[in-house]
């Protein structure tokens, strides 16, 4: 008897659908997989014998054929445990119910016949239902994941004898209930609060307009002046995630296998700080199976790298595609997938190898070529995609020990979700988020200048050296300002401002 079985995979974020056919014949007993299935599924066939035994079924003492379809795409993964064992025992006729024809089925056996959680449940949940399916049997483990997912039926099973026993006698099993998304807002779930930060009014207020702005910011100073401490503040002024970010996010962490099972579903921006020492398939995705980097984990959050020089040069140019394009592409010699990477960058530095470099406090003890060689490890092409440049210094002992109380973050995080509100209003028929999305007709629809404004910007663009691209970032982060102020239009104050913050391109990289 032939059965087929509907279930779906992954092509990175997209699900598509597989036909599952299992057909029992007379010969020499052996179960053969086809369909370019990779080794995880090949294995699949011990899973699954053992688990059907230890189920209480019987496994056919016969030549099984299991073939994956369509056969021309690589398979992967151990997803498809479930749906081949019920394959075999519609196959078999122990299973004598027609019910499964109208489920996707879903899920990773283990020797005993119980379900383990699978990743990347939600893409394909959403794929699957804009094919039009809507009735699914997937792993218990994965119901909090699947709650989210609005206008489906997902039946979450323990074991395999579950799901048979759920198949026969439909209505057994009530199906997942929706939960409605609540962004994480509690404040004891923030790393630091601006107020703890001693000083340092610039680089919180160019954080400030980075954040609002989604711009992208390096921070240059001397060890122990607050850089790492001023860039965790960024998590807590942030505005709270919506729905349709919440599950873009939600995609990506459970497609590389990090989502909080509990949770589901992510509720907070993400905040990653890869290692100096981090590979650039890990930064950047790739790999074997071309999972998501950390440009991806960091989709619609903050990517924090720390003394950004450190990093290899090869691994900082391949992130210019990523922050131009908010997406990246990965390419293998099989296949080529697109992540989102619709990231903020937070970078962070020392001046030069001593770290005392323009401070007031120490002496630099580095040559000028040391100096250049170290700081040309940026190349220009990257500088041009941050839009923020501020310089900190050590704070004074009087700022340290201050009793005054700085502004706290909730405070600032008002202020930003005003400029973000604006932002929404003025890109509501528009693709893009924020105004560090904006392409250049945009700029020259919305960022519109005083003539005042207009002279200063030659100046600056002869003096510092600009390039085009930066200048049109000189224009985004101003408009930005504006906002934050909520005013209409740019004033000559707004562009003075936004060009204080290039001024490390004419002390270091010109």
């Amino acid at each position: 008897m032939l059965a087929k079985i509907n279930s779906f995979s992954l092509n990175g974020l997209d699900g598509y659908k597989v036909d599952i056919e299992i057909d029992i014949n007379a010969g020499l007993p052996k179960v053969e997989i086809i369909g370019l299935p990779d080794a995880a599924i090949k294995e699949s066939a011990e899973r699954v014998t053992s688990a059907i035994k230890n189920s209480g079924y019987h496994f056919p003492i016969k030549r099984v054929i299991v073939n994956l379809a369509p056969a021309d795409t690589k398979k992967e993964g151990s997803l498809f445990d479930l749906p081949i064992s019920i394959g075999v025992l519609v196959a078999s006729e122990q299973l004598f119910t027609k019910k499964y024809k109208d489920y996707v089925i879903l899920g990773e056996l283990s020797l005993d016949g119980k379900l383990r959680p699978i990743n990347g449940l939600m893409a394909i949940l959403i794929s699957a239902m804009q094919d039009g399916y809507t009735k699914f049997i997937i792993p218990a483990e994965n119901e909090a994941e699947a709650s989210f997912v609005k206008g489906i039926e997902c039946y979450c099973v323990h074991s395999l004898k579950e799901a048979c026993e759920m198949l026969e006698e439909e209505g057994k099993i009530a199906p997942v209930q929706f939960r409605e998304f609540h962004s994480d807002t509690s404040e004891s779930m923030m790393d630091v609060d601006f107020s703890e930060v001693k000083g340092q009014f610039a680089a919180k207020r160019a954080l400030e307009v980075a954040v609002a702005g989604g711009h992208n910011i390096l921070m240059i100073g001397p060890p122990g002046a607050g850089k790492s401490m001023v860039a965790k503040c960024v998590v807590s002024i942030m505005p709270d995630l919506t729905f349709d970010e919440a599950i873009e996010i939600t995609k990506v962490h459970s497609v590389a296998g990090i989502l909080d099972e509990k949770k589901g579903i992510v509720t907070r921006r993400p905040f990653r700080t890869p290692h100096h020492t981090t590979t650039v398939p890990a930064l950047i995705g790739g790999g074997m199976k071309a999972r998501p980097g950390e440009v991806s984990l960091a989709n619609h959050g903050v990517l924090f790298l720390d003394e950004v020089p450190e990093y290899t040069r090869h691994a900082l140019e391949t992130l210019r595609q990523p922050l131009e394009d908010g997406v990246v592409t990965v390419s293998r010699v099989a296949q080529t997938l697109k992540y989102p990477a619709n990231f903020m960058l937070i970078g962070s530095m020392n001046p030069c190898p001593c770290g005392n470099y323009g401070s007031k406090k120490h002496v630099c003890t580095c040559t000028p070529q040391a100096i250049r060689r170290y700081i040309n490890k940026l190349s220009g092409p990257l500088l041009d995609r941050i839009d923020i440049q501020i310089e900190m210094d050590a704070i004074e002992f009087d700022e340290l020990r201050s009793k005054t109380e700085g502004e706290k973050s909730a405070v600032v995080k008002e202020r930003v979700m005003r400029a973000r509100d604006i932002q929404t209003k003025r890109f509501k028929d528009i693709p893009i988020y924020t105004n560090s999305d904006m392409n250049n007709r945009l700029i020259r629809t919305y960022c519109e200048i005083p003539a005042e404004a207009e002279n200063l910007m030659e100046t600056a663009f002869k003096k510092l050296s600009l390039s085009a691209r930066a200048s049109f970032r000189i224009l985004r982060v101003a408009r930005t300002i504006a906002d934050l102020e909520g005013k209409n239009k740019i004033e000559t104050a707004h562009v003075a401002e936004a060009i204080q913050y290039r001024s490390l391109d004419r002390k270091y990289w010109n």
